[in-house]
């Protein structure tokens, strides 16, 4: 590893996160956390005896996650986490501050998610169908937790082209026993008669409350607005873009497909 070369592990999970091997927001932000605390074990060893050094290694990994996926804002959010509690005199003392700061990020991250999938439950009755759209793990956490309340729940998925992430939600949701029906995406404004709620997660929540998620969202926000379904987001606040508080826009990722 140079001065300023991402460790083995931040390379191999920004890959991940790129070609969507790991996927979801909440999944990405702490794959970042950890990557961050790999380089940052591994840049101690490197640079030892100069702090700058570890300083200067830990921005470029930071660059190399951060330019992986530029809509997801929990990855920005969870690097400006981990990276703004760096301190310290020493690299040892560097090194455990990043360290200490991902593993504090990580374990926020799953009791926030725990806490929503509750909040998110509540406004779930007994015998609700739901609609998802994409993978959501926040989204997949209300109806997990709903399903743990005992209740009766089952889900319209769209299969969400090109990408097909509707299949893992689809997969995931009845490992945790709830009925599915994956549906190609055209087929969605015939199913909102069958549904109860419609439930999406987010990549970002702008500073008016707007939602910036996977294509296709708003779409199916008008009709089921039109068809009287009430659609809910679930998010966590590290899904708040801190820079849509000054105006600034939320650049949205072009893929390939």
């Amino acid at each position: 590893m140079t001065d300023t070369e991402p460790a083995a592990a931040v390379r191999e999970t920004a890959d991940s996160i790129a070609t969507m091997e790991v996927r979801g927001a909440a999944t990405i932000a702490s794959a970042a956390a950890e990557a961050l605390a790999e380089q940052a074990r591994e840049a101690a060893s490197a640079h030892a005896d100069d702090p700058p050094a570890f300083r200067a290694s830990m921005r470029a990994a930071s660059r190399t996650l951060r330019e992986t996926r530029p809509t997801a804002v929990s990855l920005p959010n969870a690097l400006r986490y981990v990276l703004q509690r760096m301190e310290g005199d020493s690299v040892e003392a560097l090194r455990r501050s990043v360290v200490d700061a991902s593993e504090a990020f990580v374990r926020q991250l799953d009791r926030a998610q725990e806490d929503l999938g509750r909040v998110g439950a509540n406004r779930l009755a007994d015998g609700d169908t739901v609609m998802t759209h994409c993978h959501s793990t926040d989204a997949l956490a209300c109806i997990e937790a709903a399903v743990e309340q005992g209740k009766s729940i089952s889900a319209v998925v769209k299969e969400t082209r090109p990408r097909q992430q509707g299949h893992l939600t689809a997969e995931q949701l009845r490992d945790a026993g709830v009925p599915v029906t994956l549906i190609v995406d055209s087929a969605a404004r015939r199913y909102l008669d069958e549904v109860d709620h419609v439930l999406v997660g987010a990549d970002s929540i702008a500073a008016d409350g707007g939602v910036i998620n996977k294509i296709g969202t708003s779409g199916l926000a008008v009709n089921a607005r039109e068809r009287g379904v009430p659609i809910m987001t679930a998010a966590q606040t590290i899904k708040l873009h801190p820079e849509t508080l000054t105006g600034h826009t939320v650049e949205i990722e072009m893929r390939s497909e």
